[in-house]
């Protein structure tokens, strides 16, 4: 895990070039503590910078940037390619390989690289992955990234030459960048809580797209072209027409075959590595496969709360009782969140509102003082079935499908037409019959929404998006850009959400908030139920063994069976978050203040006089609007440091 920069300068000035890197490179000191270098091409005009976090063959022969054999490529690489001993075995008997000069997986890469070319090589790359590859016979350079996102790869095109980096904070560094604030990416960022896509909040940067590389040659240096090297809508298409056709036993029994090998690979380290463990079905799961092939307790840690309902230490130290690995764990208070949220704008680069940022952060915070490398559960919702609205779906679509179009208007009308406040007191008054619910009317009027749908994108934006119809923040709200992601065809609407999840939520929110949390204390998280051949293998069972009535991940619980109590896999499901809501009521109320005046809103384009009715409404606990204001909260505080 590191953290990788570059430049491609219209102008040959090397010694201007090799100083741009080189501030490039200390900006991202926290993703590589252990060393820097820079590489600079005998044309002088490009450079490659790279940040190291030695985890993979730690001596000097595993530095970057680093030289192919042949003299011909130069790589800066940020990740790990689990699978690399298997290719340099493949290299060796079809007498392919170089004469190893290291035991690193960056030179088996640019072996593989120099023998079968590009195009042949990253497909058999099993890891999480973004490099720079720079080609001195053809003068090209290639910005490589990952499969489903897992590493981070952001760019800039503009008269001044090509500038990539890990993170933006080096690319504001770069001559040219246009950091003005993109309006559609903002109006985004507001409804999801994450600037998506191949966005960025500044007009000037972009992401590499996940499972794409971009090629930028010295003819056409603002015109790079474009390859998808694996794409997530062919390959489940081609999982889902060649269903498993055995039985439920047979699907655990392959899956906890499958689920073994992908966390065996990820616990190759040459340094000190552990796990975070939330005492959920993902992390328990993974926590339960590295103690069956560990010789010693695996090193687990957790964030605990004084707040019951967000409170994991007690499940989290079941697990860990019961696994017999070596436990430790931190209580989580508002003060701890006050320190972290002024760290969250530097460390984010862009405004980011997955409030579940902060116990990332204190987690990984807690593992670094342990190890170097921690293994997490992410991916397990989004490959089977764990989020509400996969279970959901089906009965709302049903609605959607079967009553007219009218017909759902009026009752969403129906809905609308009684006030948030007078939902909640309704359900109120009713919960000696029903289950507490909570935020009943926002509940209500989003089913509204939800119900009004007449397609299954549609439907999806209504239940993942932040802000009810009628309710905006900004006195301009362009129209949102496409994602870049083609949307699964297919009847089932419960796979449709998942492959949302798994394009969109997935790398922009997930895979972010961890890659920023970890890095930002030099710690490599690794994300073993994310291995390519298990997403295959998920998408190929039958939707009835993920998901049965309520209770998604069915076929991950049986596997977790074989390890662990039945309380432990029936636990009902928690979120990782934080109580915000109570926060921004008590102790985070004056910080919030200060950055909810009506001219600092202005300031930005918001509604000032409705975002000061939400907070009014949030304070005196009328209606929790904890989501939404933390979303303007968390880019007001992005810009006061921007």
């Amino acid at each position: 895990m590191c953290g990788i920069t570059g430049a491609w300068r219209r102008t040959s000035q090397l010694s201007a070039l090799s100083a741009l890197v080189e501030q490039m490179n200390t900006a991202l000191k926290h993703r590589g503590p252990d060393g820097s270098d820079v590489w600079t091409a005998p044309t002088n005009d490009v450079a490659l910078g790279h940040r190291r976090l030695a985890i993979i063959d730690v001596t000097p022969t595993g530095l970057q940037p680093m030289v192919s054999h042949s003299g011909r490529f130069v790589i800066v690489f940020n990740g790990e390619v689990y699978n690399f001993a298997d290719i340099r075995k493949e290299l060796e008997a079809a007498k392919l390989a170089p004469k190893w000069t290291g035991t690193s997986d960056t030179e088996v890469m640019l072996a593989a690289i120099d023998a079968w070319g590009l195009d042949k090589a990253v497909p058999k790359f099993l890891g999480m992955f973004a490099f720079a590859l720079y080609d001195l016979r053809d003068r090209q350079l290639h910005l490589v990234r990952d499969r489903l996102g897992v590493k981070p790869l952001y760019f800039s095109i503009n008269d001044a030459g090509v500038f990539f980096a890990s993170e933006l904070k080096a690319l504001k560094l770069c001559p040219g960048v246009d950091t003005g604030i993109d309006r559609a990416s903002l109006a985004a960022y507001l409804r999801v809580g994450c600037v998506p896509g191949t966005q960025s909040i500044y007009r000037g940067c972009q992401k590499v797209h996940p499972g794409t590389w971009l090629t930028f040659d010295s003819q056409k240096l603002s015109q790079p072209k474009v390859t998808t090297w694996w794409n997530p809508l062919t390959v489940v298409q081609a999982a889902t027409e060649n269903r498993f056709q055995g039985s439920e036993f047979e699907a655990a029994d392959t899956l906890e075959s499958l689920l073994s090998d992908c966390v065996k690979l990820r616990m190759v380290s040459d340094v000190p590595l552990g796990a975070f463990l939330s005492g959920g079905i993902d992390s328990s799961i993974v926590v339960a496969m590295m103690q069956r092939q560990s010789s010693r307790p695996v090193h687990t840690f957790s964030i605990e709360s004084d707040d019951a309902e967000f409170d994991e230490g007690a499940a989290s130290r079941t697990v860990a009782k019961h696994l017999g690995t070596q436990h430790t764990s931190f209580r989580a208070t508002a003060k701890d969140a006050l320190d972290v949220i002024p760290l969250l704008p530097s460390m984010y680069d862009e405004p980011f509102a997955d409030s579940s940022q902060i116990p990332t952060y204190l987690v990984s915070k807690l593992a670094r003082r342990h190890v170097t490398v921690s293994l997490s559960g992410d991916g397990g919702d989004e490959l089977f079935g764990g989020y509400l609205r996969h279970s959901m779906a089906p009965r709302l679509w049903n609605m959607s499908r079967f009553t007219p179009s009218a017909g759902r208007r009026l009752v969403a009308q129906s809905v609308r037409a009684v006030s948030v406040d007078q939902w909640n007191s309704l359900f109120s008054m009713s919960r000696a019959l029903l289950p507490e619910i909570r935020i009943p009317g926002i509940r209500m009027h989003k089913l509204a929404t939800a119900i009004s749908a007449d397609t299954q994108a549609g439907l999806y934006d209504a239940l993942a998006t932040h802000w009810l119809p009628g309710e905006s923040p900004l006195e301009d709200v362009p129209s949102l850009r496409p994602s870049g992601n083609e949307d699964l065809e297919t009847e089932n609407i419960s796979e449709f959400m998942m492959f949302r999840d798994l394009v969109s939520y997935l790398p922009d929110d997930i895979l972010t908030k961890v890659d920023r949390a970890s890095m930002a204390v030099s710690l490599e998280a690794r994300e073993p139920l994310l291995d390519h051949r298990l997403l295959e293998f998920a998408w190929q069972l039958p939707l009835s063994m993920k998901i049965k009535g309520n209770t998604g991940k069915w076929l991950l619980r049986e596997v977790l069976r074989r390890y662990v109590p039945d309380e432990i896999v029936n636990r009902p499901k928690m979120g990782f978050a934080v109580p915000i809501g109570s926060w921004l009521q008590g102790p985070l109320r004056e910080w919030a203040e200060s950055l909810l005046t009506e001219k600092s809103l202005r300031a930005e384009g918001f509604d000032a006089v409705f975002v000061r009715k939400v907070w009014e409404e949030h304070l005196s606990g009328r209606r929790p609007w904890e989501t939404p204001l933390w979303d303007i909260l968390m880019y007001q505080s992005w810009r006061q440091v921007k």
